[in-house]
């Protein structure tokens, strides 16, 4: 499998986002539910910390792509939800180190909603990822 970036918008030296990924001859395809900062007992872990519940959405996420048999690097698109764009964006080195540094390079969305399905969750994450 072969993977192209199209017209990657980029914050210095680091992507921010790729306007489009083409895929060439992808094996496996891994559709990845939203996903929050839930702790190990399903509670909102970081109630009110942005940054925090990026971290550990963005590890959940790795998570289940690895019980996939897949990683991190294998997203190709992100969906951002949050219910706070200001701190989302306030917070987005956050987001953009933790996929620069699992080798990430999505095409992305970010869109403030007005709830998430639990009101401690300020950040929901979905994707998919080929290889």
């Amino acid at each position: 499998m072969t993977t192209h970036e199209i017209g990657p918008r980029m914050v210095g030296e680091r992507l921010m986002y790729n306007r489009a990924v083409r895929v060439e001859a992808p094996r496996s395809w891994l559709f990845l539910s939203g996903h929050e900062a839930r702790d190990d007992a399903g509670g909102i872990a970081h109630r009110g910390d942005m940054a925090g519940q990026m971290r550990l959405t963005l590890r959940r996420l790795g998570e289940t792509a690895a019980e996939a048999g897949m990683a991190l690097a294998d997203v190709v698109q992100i969906r951002i939800m949050t219910t706070d764009l200001a701190a989302c964006k306030a917070h987005y080195d956050v987001l953009l180190d933790g996929l620069a540094t699992a080798g990430c390079r999505p095409t992305s969305l970010l869109a403030e909603v007005s709830a998430l399905s639990d009101p401690d969750m300020l950040i929901e994450i979905e994707a998919v990822a080929v290889r």
